[in-house]
């Protein structure tokens, strides 16, 4: 191996502290695009519901 290539490698505690930042920022994504409170807000009324109120 030529040092260049040597450089790149990242070890295996690394790599797992890299994949849990990902993966947290995943999540965290995840949970705003999908909570089900705002879900909730946004969907429109109910459409058999009271039609005087």
């Amino acid at each position: 191996m030529n040092k260049k290539s040597q450089d790149n490698n990242i070890t295996r505690n690394e790599a797992i502290k890299r994949m849990g930042k990902y993966a947290a920022l995943t999540a965290v994504g995840t949970f705003l695009i999908l909570n089900p409170q705002k879900a909730q807000a946004s969907s429109p009324p109910d459409p058999g519901g009271d039609p005087f109120n």
